[in-house]
C-alpha cells in the first residue's frame, strides 16, 4: 500500500472511531443542576416573605364556590372585595403536605423520568399557531399533520424527555375534537411522557377512556399516568380563572398529574421589577399550589412558575431576553429552595429564522435555566418566533445543544486518575505529546460530546462539502427521520377501538 494510501485509509478509521457512540453517553439527560445561584440566602427569604405577605393580605380574587369551600376548610379567610386570604402558617403547611418528587411516567417504563430533586431534565411546551414551513422557510398556520409529524420527529430525539404538545391544529376547530385529536397524536407517534392542554374540563373524561384503551382496560391509565396536563388557574394578577380551575378538579378526579402555569408578565400583569415580578409570580404560583393541595394533599404537581418577559417599547414578548434567563433561572432556584418539583421555561427564541439571533438566545436562556437546576425546562425545544411558532429544523438543531448543556452540567471529575500525573510524565517524557495515549482515548470515550450537526471542519473542507449551514443540515435531518420513523405505538385493536369511540380526524 502506497503511503498515500496509507493515510487515507488511517483517517477513515480515525473518522469512523470518532462517528462510533461512545461506549459511556458522556451526556445523559437528569444531570445535576443548581450550581448556578441567582439569588442569594437573604434575597430568597426576602421573596419569598413578599409572596407571603401578598397571600396574607390580598389572597386571590375570583374563588369559584366549589374552590372556596375547599379552601376555606383548609384555612383561608374571607378577606377584602369577596377576596379569599391565605395566612402564612396554612400556605407553609400545604406546602409542607407537597409531594416532592413524583414519577412522569412514559409508556415504555424505560422512558420514563423522576421530577424532582436536583435532575434537569429538557422537554417541550407551548401552542404554537404557525409552523416554519420545511420546504418554504415561511411560517403557515399549523396544521394536526404537523403535530404528528412534530411528535413522529421527537419521537427520535433522546434528549426530548418528555413532549407536550407544541403546536396547535387551527385546522380542527371545535374544541371537543381539538382536544382528542390532540391526545390521539401523542400517543399514536411516541412512548415517551406526554403533555397537553385541557380546553374544558368536559374534554377530560373522555380523553381518559381513550387513555384506557391504550393503558390496557377501564381504570388502567389512573395506576399509571403517562400524560400531564398543562393548566394555567391563576390569572395575573393574582385571581384565579374559573374555567381552568374545573380542569384542575377532573385532572385530581382521573389522577392526571399536572403543571401549574404562572406565566406573568413583566409591566403588565406583574411589576416591571425583577424582584417585585419574582414575588408577584411567587405568590401565584403558590396559590395554585394551595388550592391543588386543598382538594386532594400530595397531589403530583409540577410548581411551574414562569416569569415573561415584555418589552416595554412595543408590548412584545421578549422570550429570548437577558431578563428571561435570570428570572427563569432565580424562579428554579426559588422553587428548589421550597422544596418542590421546579418547572421553568427557556428557549423561548424571538428569532424567525434559524440565525445568530436563534443561537444565542436559545443558547443563553437554556444553559442558564438548567445551570439554577430547573427540574423540567419546558419550551426548550423547537419553538420559535416568541412561541408563536414551531420549527422542525429547531427540534433537530437543540437536541445537540441540550447534550452540549447537559455535559456542561456533569462538570469536572477530579479524581487521581483524571489528574493524569502518570500520563503527563509520559508523554513529556516519551513522544512529547498525548496523541495516541491510552489516557486520551480512555478520555476521548467517556469525558466528551461530539455533535454530529455542528460543523468543526477547516473552511476548505467545509466549502469541498457544499459550505452548509446550520439550519440547511437540521432540515436534512428533519426530512430524513420523517420519511422513515413511522412508529406503530397502537395496535390494531387499540387503534380500531380508539376510532369506533371517537371522532378521529387523521
Amino acid at each position: 500500500m502506497s503511503s498515500e494510501g496509507g493515510k487515507r485509509s488511517g483517517r477513515r478509521a480515525r473518522h469512523a472511531q470518532r462517528a462510533d457512540k461512545p461506549v459511556v453517553d458522556p451526556c445523559p439527560p437528569g444531570q445535576k443542576g443548581g450550581a448556578f445561584k441567582p439569588l442569594t440566602p437573604s434575597e430568597l427569604e426576602q421573596i419569598y416573605d413578599t409572596a407571603l405577605r401578598l397571600l396574607e393580605t390580598l389572597g386571590m380574587g375570583n374563588v369559584p364556590d366549589r374552590l372556596a369551600a375547599d379552601l376555606l376548610s383548609a384555612g383561608a379567610q374571607p378577606g377584602e372585595q369577596d377576596r379569599l386570604v391565605f395566612p402564612r402558617i396554612m400556605v407553609e403547611r400545604l406546602v409542607n403536605s407537597a409531594a416532592k418528587t413524583f414519577i412522569f411516567h412514559g409508556r415504555n417504563e424505560t422512558r420514563s423520568i423522576q421530577v424532582g430533586g436536583d435532575r434537569v431534565y429538557f422537554g417541550t411546551g407551548g401552542a404554537a399557531v404557525q409552523t416554519l414551513d420545511l420546504d418554504s422557510g415561511l411560517y403557515r398556520p399549523s396544521t394536526l399533520i404537523d403535530l404528528h409529524d412534530f411528535t413522529r420527529l421527537q419521537d427520535t430525539l433522546a434528549n426530548v424527555s418528555w413532549f407536550t404538545r407544541c403546536c396547535v391544529a387551527t385546522d380542527v376547530p371545535d374544541v371537543r375534537d381539538l382536544d382528542i385529536n390532540t391526545a390521539y397524536a401523542l400517543v399514536r407517534n411516541t412512548t415517551k411522557p406526554v403533555a397537553t392542554s385541557f380546553t374544558l374540563a368536559e374534554n377530560v373524561a373522555p380523553i381518559v377512556e381513550m387513555l384506557d384503551i391504550v393503558a390496557g382496560g377501564p381504570g388502567e391509565f389512573a395506576k399509571r399516568p403517562f400524560l400531564k396536563a398543562h393548566i394555567s388557574p391563576v390569572i395575573s394578577p393574582l385571581r384565579y380563572g374559573e374555567d381552568a380551575v374545573d380542569v384542575v378538579y377532573e385532572c385530581v378526579a382521573h389522577n392526571i398529574p399536572m403543571s401549574c402555569i404562572t406565566a406573568a408578565q413583566a409591566g403588565a400583569t406583574a411589576p416591571a421589577t425583577l424582584a417585585g415580578f419574582l414575588a408577584q409570580s411567587l405568590a401565584e404560583t403558590l396559590a395554585s399550589l394551595v388550592m391543588v393541595n386543598a382538594i386532594q394533599p400530595g397531589f403530583p404537581m409540577v410548581f411551574s412558575n414562569w416569569p415573561l418577559i415584555v418589552d416595554l417599547r412595543t408590548g412584545s414578548f421578549a422570550g429570548g431576553s437577558g431578563e428571561t434567563a435570570i428570572l427563569n433561572a432565580a424562579s428554579a432556584q426559588l422553587t428548589n429552595w421550597l422544596g418542590l418539583p421546579s418547572g421553568v421555561a427557556a428557549s423561548m427564541t424571538d428569532a424567525k429564522a434559524v440565525d445568530a439571533q436563534y443561537g444565542a438566545e436559545k443558547g443563553m436562556t437554556s444553559l442558564a435555566a438548567a445551570l439554577a437546576g430547573g427540574n423540567l425546562i419546558y419550551e426548550s425545544s423547537g419553538m420559535t418566533a416568541s412561541l408563536l411558532g414551531a420549527s422542525f429544523e429547531a427540534f433537530v438543531l437543540d437536541d445537540e445543544m441540550h447534550s452540549h448543556t447537559y455535559r456542561a452540567l456533569r462538570g469536572i471529575e477530579v479524581t487521581e486518575e483524571n489528574l493524569g500525573f502518570d500520563a503527563i510524565c509520559q508523554s513529556v517524557l516519551g513522544d512529547g505529546h498525548f496523541l495516541g495515549s491510552t489516557h486520551t482515548y480512555e478520555a476521548m470515550e467517556r469525558d466528551y460530546f461530539y455533535p454530529s450537526l455542528a460543523d468543526r471542519n477547516e473552511p476548505r473542507t467545509w466549502e469541498e462539502e457544499g459550505a452548509t449551514d446550520a439550519w440547511s443540515a437540521a432540515r436534512t435531518k428533519a426530512k430524513e427521520v420523517l420519511a422513515t420513523h413511522h412508529p406503530q405505538y397502537l395496535s390494531d385493536a387499540q387503534d380500531a377501538e380508539i376510532r369506533k369511540r371517537f371522532r378521529i380526524l387523521t
